[in-house]
């Protein structure tokens, strides 16, 4: 059995290739996933081991509320503790690096800036310097040695910082390096020392953001969690060291790589439609081959098996190739996430677990698509095959037809349910990709039916024998056209939804960009409390106001969200209109919107009672204005100077931005004044046409990132149509023969495959950018506020690859086709 499958893959091997290379990508896609999940868990269970090598136990708050009591008075009673050697007060937050061409070194989601506690001898257990010293002043920073080289700094020399919204030039006093996995996914980290690190991070004045604790000699981690406990106030926690490694490794990587395995799971699914398509078109050109072995006294059962081994050899080749790419692809994939805040190290090359899937997935994808066309040549009596293999029969594709319209409108009518329920579009999809997927056949034969006039006057006889060779068999056809149709399909769906959030985005920005000019930060930065003074000292600026964040607390379970804003200025700024009262008295109380009032039964004149954020004294406010405005500047109002700052000047709440209005004609001088002033790169200067590519530039790396992972199930449909086209070439050297007898020659045979292989290929792209479209407007439809975006461009260019591929899948069948000598086509069986 195995010598003759062999045999016979020998013999076919060019056959073979397609159905093979179709199971080998998606064998990699898996392996490549799973080799990278595993590198990336251990890349972050190694950061956090070797990021903070003096950890035994830290000390945290349970909630940002409760940051206050993690204090210098609970660091000096951990000190105390027998079983503690060394008590460590960390304070950390977000602190940039220019470079010295003026832009932000590295990825802005992993900039950090930390405090060092240099011990005997000047160096940090952590931080270990390898030139120059610790920071010791204000005006001192250093840098890990990568950002120092990316950045062009050198020890001794000026360097450019970015924290709590300001640029400051300081002095780089030292270079260190640390295993830290802010640095493993792209980072920056920027040490202080520990005073200055307080006054930039700390979360509470006088605070910590952790306090970390090294046990003495002979003493575990959970006797001094346990230690430790007895002296925490409450509202602050104690972890051990395993249990923070615990922690670290069961996060985002996970995600990642199950959302890697559901694009590679989708591959693989188009595969089988591949698989089976090949295997039943061989097992009708070796038909006859079946039936001697039938009639020699094979049994159904051999003939079923001789098929399955088959399949099988094809899939364990499949598996072992596609493992070997599989670690490129991990390596690949570790480039494209590992700046994601999902860090990846080194790929092993055997992995238990990625292995045995790898030959799972491979084996087991290959010889369930090829288990039905196995029992199709089992099942056809000896005699029959002899003869020839009758295709379907149209009440065949009635029932079939009958069949994938329930189920296509049963997918449907879940779809229609499931808007605004993503976990029920989850599940309307598949059955209706299935439903559609059953119904091709029948959908192929009217389609070629009503291509077949229009056809024929276009291209002649060769548009007619296409169009009829497309229909001969509508099973295959649509076998092929499902090949691009899903992928086609899921790249349209994920276009669809990021197209229409990006037009809410637009439409927000619309909403919102009042003024002439907005300075805003940068993702994970902010702007600075002395922003917005700074910029109205500037010739061209008629009004200047900050908008400032925060909440005013009623109660401990009620708040309203406050804005703080310049109550001179910011009707200049925005449309605001006031119903009753004066925004002029902001100073002294606070305005709400009418809207609000009326939920809350407030009144012009009405006290309202509370805490800002961040603070536990409390204030009676009040209303000094009714008004209606744009949501950013809802629903209440106080002025940015009542908002409680920090002992710096800092305002507690973060300034989410700075509303500019120029001087008439001068908006773009002035934003390059700005631009000059604050020579900040963490700060983005933007007018309205800024603003709105800013709100849609986020979608594009996610929208690039999902095009690459379908890309690789578009090219198995691709090579669906490859493989179809180069099948049918075996079919028809007889037909061909007889076409090149009567008068057509190598061109026109070739013009035939061409126009056949473009037919389908539209065919597919046409089903798959429909079906595409309705579910990403299922998925859209069900989000409250966003618009439905179909965009017509981009099916135009489906529409274009799709032909473009009907084009290439046809070349190399087209010149085998016409190279076949006539009186040997004549003569040919078709096998």
């Amino acid at each position: 059995m195995l010598r003759t499958a062999l045999r016979t893959l020998r013999s076919h091997r060019l056959r073979f290739a397609m159905p093979a290379l179709a199971v080998l990508l998606g064998v990699a896609f898996v392996t490549g996933s799973l080799l990278y999940g595993d590198a990336a868990k251990a890349a972050v269970a190694r950061a956090q081991t070797n990021s903070q090598p003096d950890v035994s136990v830290q000390v945290e708050p349970v909630s940002p509320d409760e940051a206050s009591r993690v204090d210098g008075a609970l660091l000096e009673r951990l000190r105390k503790l027998p079983s503690a050697a060394v008590a460590r007060g960390v304070v950390e937050g977000p602190a940039f690096v220019a470079g010295s061409d003026g832009t932000l070194v590295g990825d802005v989601s992993q900039a950090a800036g930390v405090n060092v506690v240099p011990g005997d001898g000047g160096q940090d257990v952590r931080y270990p310097f390898v030139s120059g010293h610790a920071p010791r002043t204000s005006g001192e920073v250093a840098v890990d040695r990568r950002t120092a080289e990316r950045a062009g700094y050198r020890v001794g020399g000026r360097a450019r910082v970015v924290v709590g919204g300001t640029a400051r030039s300081v002095r780089l006093v030292g270079v260190f390096t640390a295993h830290d996995s802010r640095l493993e996914a792209d980072g920056t980290l920027t040490a202080f020392d520990s005073a200055t690190a307080r006054r930039y991070f700390a979360p509470a004045p006088g605070s910590y953001s952790t306090i970390t604790l090294t046990a003495a000699d002979g003493v575990s981690d959970a006797r001094l969690a346990r230690e430790a406990e007895k002296v925490l106030p409450s509202g602050v926690m104690a972890a051990t060291r395993a249990e923070l490694e615990s922690s670290a490794t069961t996060g985002d990587e996970d995600k990642l790589t199950q959302l890697l395995l559901s694009f590679a799971g989708v591959a693989l699914f188009v595969s089988t439609f591949l698989v089976a398509n090949t295997f039943t078109m061989l097992s009708a050109a070796r038909a006859r081959e079946h039936a001697l072995l039938r009639a020699v006294g094979a049994t159904r059962s051999h003939v079923m098996r001789r098929v399955l081994t088959e399949a099988a050899l094809v899939g364990t080749v499949a598996s072992i190739a596609g493992y070997a790419l599989g670690t490129a692809v991990a390596t690949l994939l570790g480039e494209l996430f590992g700046a994601t805040g999902t860090p990846a190290g080194p790929v092993r090359l055997l992995s238990a677990t990625p292995l045995i899937a790898a030959f799972a997935v491979g084996i087991g994808v290959t010889v369930l698509s090829a288990y039905v066309p196995a029992r199709r040549a089992a099942g056809v009596p000896p005699v029959a095959a002899l003869r020839t293999v009758e295709p379907s029969t149209a009440a065949s594709l009635r029932r079939r037809g009958i069949v994938g319209v329930a189920v296509t409108v049963f997918g449907a009518l879940l779809l229609g349910a499931a808007l605004g329920d993503t976990n029920l579009l989850y599940a309307a999809v598949p059955v209706f990709l299935v439903g559609l997927i059953v119904l091709t056949p029948l959908l192929a034969l009217g389609v070629t039916a009503l291509l077949r006039s229009p056809m024929t006057r276009v291209a002649g006889i060769r548009g007619k024998l296409a169009v009829e060779n497309a229909r001969r068999n509508p099973r295959r056809t649509a076998a092929t056209a499902t090949t691009l149709m899903v992928g086609l399909a899921m790249v349209t769906a994920v276009t669809v939804a990021v197209s229409s959030v990006n037009r809410m985005d637009e439409q927000e920005v619309d909403a919102s960009m009042t003024s002439d000019l907005r300075i805003t930060a940068v993702p994970f930065a902010e702007v600075g409390g002395d922003t917005a003074a700074r910029v109205a000292r500037l010739a061209g600026a008629e009004a200047v106001t900050p908008l400032v964040d925060t909440y005013f607390d009623l109660s401990r379970d009620d708040s309203v969200a406050v804005t703080g804003v310049n109550p001179a200025t910011v009707e200049q700024l925005a449309p605001i209109t006031v119903r009753k009262g004066s925004l002029d008295r902001l100073g002294h109380g606070i305005a709400v919107t009418e809207k609000l009032a009326a939920e809350r039964g407030w009144r012009l004149g009405s006290r309202v009672t509370g805490a800002f954020t961040g603070t536990s004294e409390r204030t009676s406010l009040p209303v000094v204005a009714l008004y209606d405005g744009p949501d950013r500047l809802g629903p209440a109002l106080v002025a940015d100077r009542a908002v409680p700052r920090t002992a710096g000047g800092a305002h507690l709440s973060s300034v989410g931005s700075v509303l500019v209005k120029a001087a008439d004609g001068r908006a773009d001088a002035l934003g390059r004044e700005i631009r000059y002033a604050l020579d900040n790169p963490a700060l983005l200067v933007q007018d309205r046409a800024d603003a709105r590519a800013a709100a849609t530039a986020g979608t594009a790396p996610f929208l690039n990132i999902m095009y690459a992972m379908l890309s690789v199930t578009v090219l198995i449909g691709a090579l669906g149509v490859v493989n179809t086209m180069g099948m049918a070439v075996f079919e028809r050297v007889r037909e061909i023969g007889m076409l090149r007898a009567i008068g057509l020659d190598r061109r026109g045979v070739a013009a035939v495959l061409r126009i056949e292989s473009v037919t389908i290929s539209l065919f597919g792209s046409a089903l798959g950018v429909a079906v595409g479209g309705v579910i990403g407007a299922a998925a859209v439809l069900g989000e409250e506020g966003v618009p439905l975006v179909i965009p017509w461009d981009r099916a135009v260019l489906f529409f274009v690859a799709a032909a473009v591929i009907g084009v290439l899948a046809s070349l190399w069948p087209g010149r085998q086709a016409a190279r076949v000598p006539m009186l040997t086509a004549i003569g040919a069986d078709g096998q």
